[in-house]
């Protein structure tokens, strides 16, 4: 199987005017730049602009870090601030799972991973419990027991910490980790770190949502893929979706349903995450 294109990313946000389009694609034209994919949104409520520009690598006469030295003229010229980055597909994509004890979204994780379905390193998982150790280093792949004892969370959050930095990840997702993560690590992870929330945020926060769900008798379950922050469940979101229910499903039939959909949403948001997809802006996302 052939090698994919190498490709850079640019995501782009920055104050709405007229001529923006024109100075990012004039730049581009300007060294060669072949642009094969190219998203565009204005959002009127906040009176902002967003891009995602691809450009195949070979057509520019510089590197990853190039681009990215010249492309800050543009950025600062029009007032991006930091709302840009360029990624470059040729650097393979790292992620850090966190898990507790339930494996569903780890064992969808592990299979697409495996099967190439998702193209990403997941270099280590790191449980609270030793439950999903060997199915982890089956696919070889490390696995990291660090115990939450009462009155020891801040150390074994430290022992985490250290754990997911050494490898630097592009992505550190949460897959059913039952700990809150401290305020100082949703700032230090901001923008990497990923959680999904087995519920249709914003209703039913907290523990126990599918016995909230039931008791409400609602007739959709879902899922939310959400940004990490010290607002508890209320980071930005990336990707959500439902499954019907019906007046006949137990709370065991919701969790069942409600589990496939986690699995498949958290699936999404992490690949829309890693292919430079999802711009955050305030509490809000666009995902091109």
């Amino acid at each position: 199987m052939t090698a994919p294109e190498r490709r850079y990313v640019i995501t782009f946000g920055c104050p709405d005017r007229t001529g923006i389009i024109a100075r990012i694609s004039g730049f581009l034209a300007e060294h060669g730049g072949w642009i094969v994919e190219a998203a565009y949104h204005t959002d009127p409520d906040t009176g902002w602009f967003f891009t995602r520009q691809v450009v195949r690598a070979d057509s520019l006469p510089f590197d990853a870090a190039g681009l990215r030295a010249r492309f800050g003229e543009v950025a600062a010229d029009l007032s991006a601030e930091s709302s840009w980055q360029v990624s470059d597909t040729g650097e393979r994509r790292r992620a850090v799972v966190l898990v507790s004890k339930a494996g569903h979204c780890l064992y969808d994780l592990l299979g697409r991973v495996a099967s190439g379905e998702l193209d990403v390193d997941i270099a280590a998982v790191i449980g609270n419990h030793e439950s999903l150790a060997d199915i982890t280093r089956a696919h070889g792949i490390p696995f990291h027991h660090v115990p939450f004892p009462a009155g020891g969370k801040e150390a074994a959050f430290e022992q985490v910490r250290k754990l997911v930095d050494e490898h630097d990840p592009h992505a550190v997702v949460l897959a059913r980790f039952m700990q809150i993560l401290p305020a100082d690590l949703c700032r230090d992870w901001a923008g990497r770190a990923i959680n999904i929330h087995h519920s249709f945020l914003p209703s039913f926060i907290g523990a126990k949502p599918y016995h909230q769900a039931h008791t409400r008798g609602v007739k959709l379950v879902g899922a939310t893929c959400h940004y990490v922050t010290a607002d508890l469940d209320a980071g930005p979101i990336i990707e959500q979706d439902v499954i019907r229910v019906g007046h006949g499903d137990s709370v065991e039939d919701m969790v069942r349903k409600g589990r496939d959909i986690e699995k498949v949403t958290l699936a999404r948001g992490l690949r829309w995450h890693l292919e430079n997809r999802v711009l955050v802006h305030g509490n809000r996302t666009v995902v091109f």
